[in-house]
């Protein structure tokens, strides 16, 4: 906008006109001398335009100048807060977890090997850690000797007649609270009565399970042997989390999600904005 020539009035030096101007300063002439002010602050408060027109246009571009220094500050606020709920989180979990060692791998896989299996891990929102196969324990169940309360449990399938490559992820949930896997003694897994996610047939075939996990010993195999389930990372589970939060369109569906997200973080020590990006076997074929 040229404001060149404006007439103006200042509330301390009088009447002038405007004879430079650029996105920062404004140079006005008055009786007696030259003088220099913020553009276009001075006109929100010190100094009135005569012309109508370029007074309405100034008016619009100091709203706007408004609402950008109102939306940084309320970002920053945002900050705040956001670094005051981390620390929360963080004297919380240290008060929760301090009798508790944090394994790195304390989270589950599990594979439902047929659809009765799928549908009751639904159902009855549990999972049987299946048998020992050997030794003085045999037929004794399982014990899931790294799960604690920071623990996920993930329900994979393979499709009949596709590869072990083509697993994927069926949905996801919390162990029930103050679960203690050692001292599981019938093998069963319960979940949490809040944080359960169920994934549509639609929404498992865009979550493949190799996309996360990796052995690091054979990294771009996609291979699983034998055994019911296996031990993960827990920044990988957060990865899938995440990742079912984006997923997700049902408002009410993906508010879980991120309530689960926020949950299993807490409990885990981690921060979501640092999580990498999902590196597994599939990526690395």
């Amino acid at each position: 906008m040229n404001l060149i020539n404006k007439k103006v009035t200042h509330e301390r030096f009088g009447m002038g006109s405007i004879v430079k101007h650029n996105d920062t300063v404004v140079e006005i002439h008055f009786a007696s001398e030259n003088k220099k002010f913020v553009y276009p602050d001075v006109f929100g408060q010190h100094l009135k335009l005569h012309d109508k027109n370029a007074a309405n246009s100034l008016e619009k571009i100091l709203h706007e100048q408004e609402m950008e220094l109102k939306e940084e500050a309320m970002q920053k606020e945002e900050e705040k807060a956001r670094q005051r709920k981390y620390q929360e989180l963080r004297v919380g979990h240290e008060k929760l977890m301090k009798n508790h060692k944090l394994h790195p791998e304390s989270q589950m896989v599990y594979r439902c090997d047929t659809e009765e299996e799928q549908s009751s891990s639904f159902s009855d929102w549990t999972v049987f850690s299946g048998e020992i196969k050997s030794g003085n324990n045999k037929g004794k169940p399982n014990k899931p000797s790294r799960l604690h309360q920071n623990s996920a449990v993930l329900l994979t399938t393979v499709d009949p007649g596709m590869p072990e490559k083509d697993r994927r992820i069926l949905g996801v949930y919390m162990v029930k609270d103050n679960f203690i896997g050692k001292l599981c003694e019938d093998g069963n897994i319960p979940a949490h009565s809040h944080y359960r996610l169920k994934l549509t047939d639609e929404e498992s075939k865009q979550m493949p399970f190799w996309k996360y996990y990796v052995n690091e010993k054979s990294p771009q195999k996609t291979t699983w042997n034998t055994g019911k389930y296996r031990y993960f990372d827990n920044s990988w589970m957060a990865q899938i989390l995440r990742d079912i939060v984006s997923l997700k369109s049902d408002t009410e569906e993906q508010e879980l999600a991120q309530q689960f997200l926020d949950h299993f973080s807490k409990m885990n020590q981690i921060v979501e904005q640092e999580l990498k990006e999902p590196n597994g076997a599939l990526m690395r074929a």
